[in-house]
């Protein structure tokens, strides 16, 4: 083992465990907060390239192993993230850690066995978080095929409230519209959050003029999203059926969502031995053997009227390629999952409909923790979630004690530029606020804003 680079900010101390596709996107968000970073893997390339481009320290060795923990500074440690590819590696290290010091653990754990005991590991291992990111990402995907319509969905406020985000067509009611006129005319009770149009996202004031192509983000509660958007001529049924190419774990999440929903699933697998697998596991599920990239195959299994269609095959190229070639045949509702991000700017030119990255999904939830971690306990961080390619971010926060924000009309409190505050939940109801609105202690609320790396809910204001 070797020991590379040094890491001299301030801010919490992080060892990292699993230098992946989720560990690395964790350094560079993690790092450019100003947390001081260790990334353990056995693999030293990863290692390397990592410490060398976000200059931190880097330790080559098992993340399980004492000795190993312990030459990465566990002893002092705030927090440590196990996000290798083994389930079981990620709990032993954060048993190893909780033996040793008192710093808080987060694992990522995806095997299903695993995922039905969740709540029980986490309490008896002392874990701070455990997070599944496909189970998160097909939750996701559950979400947007029960509202096809929309590109992307999130939960708030314990599932009160959802992000919604949508692309507006030619000749929408929408078009040509302001967001001042959306309230005064259609309903009061949806918030426009941000806009992006040509690349460029807006948080947008009431004098924004909406054009076709557009793609919005609204907040609202469950019942006005369905109100608001049939108001405009959108479809808010789910769908009744859908065809998942590759029967891994993600697909299984996804199958058994949508069975508990009604919804009709055929799964096209190669392996033969986990047809039977998934045939035994989801009993109301058509399981197919076969190659899904086979356009023969796809055709003969009825691609042409299925209604939504999600190719989970675990390599992006091949996702990819099957979103669009449903899109030429049918007229599904198709979501594409991207495990890799180096190339987002060419994804989001192909119109691949929604897309999942499942890794931002895990991010996301650590990021929000740690920030929560680092804040006061003025207001704490319950929801964190990256809007846009990560330019925008939403934030819900607790308060859990009196503050600046507290008790003032949002009218009189001065908030920062780009910042906008979408809702208040209070007592369990959905506000969507007014200048005369106020934010009370035992309250959340959610804000959109562009700036980065807020930790509490006082860091709204200027």
């Amino acid at each position: 083992m070797f020991i590379l680079g040094n890491n001299k900010e301030k801010g919490l101390k992080i060892i990292i465990v699993g230098a992946g596709k989720v560990g690395s996107t964790l350094v560079q968000q993690l790092r450019g907060e100003g947390h001081d970073i260790t990334i353990i893997d056995r693999d030293a390339n990863k290692v390397h390239e990592l410490s060398d481009s976000y200059d931190i320290m880097g330790l080559v060795g098992n993340g399980a192993s004492y000795t190993v923990q312990k030459e990465a500074g566990i002893d002092d440690a705030d927090l440590i993230i196990a996000v290798t590819d083994s389930d079981e590696l990620n709990l032993l290290c954060c048993t190893i850690a909780k033996q040793f010091s008192d710093c808080a653990s987060i694992a990522r754990v995806r095997t299903p066995d695993y995922s039905k005991e969740i709540n029980y590991i986490r309490e008896k291992l002392g874990l701070a978080l455990v997070i599944n990111p496909e189970l998160e990402a097909a939750r996701e995907m559950r979400r947007i095929l029960c509202l096809p319509t929309a590109l992307d969905i999130n939960t708030f406020a314990h599932g009160q409230a959802e992000l919604v985000k949508i692309k507006i067509p030619e000749g929408n009611v929408l078009e040509g519209k302001t967001v001042a006129y959306l309230g005064a005319n259609i309903t009061n009770d949806i918030l426009i959050c941000a806009v992006e149009r040509a690349g460029e996202v807006t948080i947008p004031g009431g004098d924004f003029e909406l054009h076709a192509g557009d793609n919005i983000s609204f907040v609202a509660d469950r019942k006005t999203e369905g109100f608001f958007l049939k108001q405009i001529g959108f479809e808010t049924k789910q769908v009744r059926n859908t065809m998942i190419i590759g029967g891994g774990r993600a697909a299984f999440y996804l199958a058994t969502g949508l069975l508990r929903k009604g919804i009709n699933v055929k799964i096209i697998e190669r392996s033969r031995e986990r047809c039977e697998e998934l045939t035994t596991l989801l009993p109301k599920a058509i399981i197919i053997n076969g190659d899904g990239t086979n356009p023969d195959l796809l055709m003969e299994e009825g691609i042409s009227d299925v209604e939504s269609f999600v190719p989970l095959t675990g390599i992006d190229e091949q996702n990819v390629m099957l979103t669009l070639h449903a899109k030429r045949l049918s007229k599904a509702k198709v979501i594409t999952k991207i495990n890799r991000t180096r190339f987002n700017e060419i994804i989001n030119d192909l119109d691949l409909g929604s897309v999942v990255y499942p890794k931002f999904i895990t991010s996301e939830t650590i990021v929000g923790y740690v920030r929560a971690m680092s804040a006061s306990r003025s207001g704490e961080i319950e929801t964190l979630y990256n809007m846009f390619d990560s330019r925008v971010e939403a934030i819900e926060f607790k308060v859990t004690e009196t503050s600046p924000i507290t008790d003032k009309p949002l009218r009189e409190l001065q908030l920062k530029k780009n910042l906008l505050v979408a809702f208040i939940s209070h007592k369990g109801k959905i506000i969507i606020p007014s200048g005369n609105d106020v934010i009370s202690v035992g309250d959340t609320f959610m804000i959109v804003t562009s700036h980065k790396g807020l930790k509490q809910a006082n860091d709204i204001l200027r």
